[in-house]
């Protein structure tokens, strides 16, 4: 355990040692085993990412393995795949074909923009442990038309069995603006247009709805009681907002958000809230490129 003095604030700051989870409530440490036992009796672990840095993948596959060796009734699911793709997730755990024909039959390129090799060991996880991979997204046109049209103009049979999202809230509103840019100033000229920053906020929430109704969907399925553990983009998860606030409208309560970090110190108040742990980072390597999606991509 690292020293006391490690964690002492200074000036509103909080120090975080690596190889340490800290709680930001109180910005002290969360002993690791302790902390993995109380999220193997939730219903659903948000494992937060940025989608092009490698470590972040090695922390997610190692509290996947954790939290399997406590909870084996374990799903995982990945924002990585629409729903179409999930007959291919199936026979990939069931061992029906390599990792080469899987990553072309998941259409990865064309769903995915970033290095398959980030994700790979967590896919090979869940293929070795016999562990459901969900496949938590839905149809790339979709996001479009609802962020352009909004709900009501979508039939239901167009929506890919993703149900309206409750309204956001003005503190996700606030969080979405901070994050692209809406609010202009000396160090932000570019102000997002009000219409366009709407278009963007419903486009968000179609994402964030779409993984809670699928992690929903097989909770309400599985005969198990299974844990579900979430490979998802950190902005869809900070501070109980998007997916956990979803999660929450379909009634699901027992949720939890951990995030990593590479920083060595934090802010006291920009931290609190904005999950239930946050792990400290070693960063062996810098995040890789993202490869262009096609415009045609689903």
């Amino acid at each position: 355990m690292p020293l006391a003095a490690e964690w002492e604030g200074r000036g509103g700051r909080h120090a975080h040692p690596r190889a340490s989870w800290l709680c930001p409530e109180t910005g002290g440490p969360l002993p690791h085993g302790e902390l993995m036992q109380a999220m193997a009796r939730k219903r659903v672990v948000l494992l937060g990412e940025t989608h092009d840095v490698a470590e972040i993948h090695r922390w997610q596959l190692h509290v996947t393995a954790v939290l399997h060796m406590l909870r084996p009734a374990l799903a995982v699911g990945f924002e990585m795949f629409p729903l179409r793709i999930q007959p291919i997730l199936d026979a990939w755990v069931d061992g029906a074909m390599d990792t080469a024909t899987f990553i072309e039959r998941s259409e990865w390129t064309q769903v995915w923009g970033f290095d398959p090799e980030l994700y790979l060991p967590l896919f090979h996880f869940c293929r070795q442990q016999r562990v459901k991979m969900l496949a938590l997204n839905c149809h790339r046109p979709l996001v479009t038309r609802v962020g352009q049209l909004g709900w009501e103009a979508i039939p239901v049979e167009e929506r890919d069995g993703v149900t309206p999202a409750a309204p956001a809230t003005e503190a996700y509103r606030d969080y979405l603006a901070a994050i692209t840019g809406r609010f202009a100033g000396p160090d932000r000229p570019e102000a997002m247009a009000p219409e366009r920053f709407d278009r963007f906020v419903r486009a968000q929430q179609c994402w964030d709805r779409a993984f809670a109704c699928r992690i929903a969907d097989h909770l309400a399925e599985a005969t198990d009681d299974p844990l579900v553990i979430g490979i998802i983009g950190r902005g869809h998860l900070e501070y109980g907002h998007g997916t956990p606030h979803q999660l929450r409208d379909l009634g699901i309560e027992d949720v939890a958000v951990l995030l990593p970090t590479s920083e060595a110190e934090h802010d006291a108040a920009a931290l609190r809230g904005i999950a239930d742990a946050v792990f400290r980072l070693d960063m062996p390597e810098p995040p890789q490129s993202r490869r262009a999606l096609p415009r045609a991509a689903s």
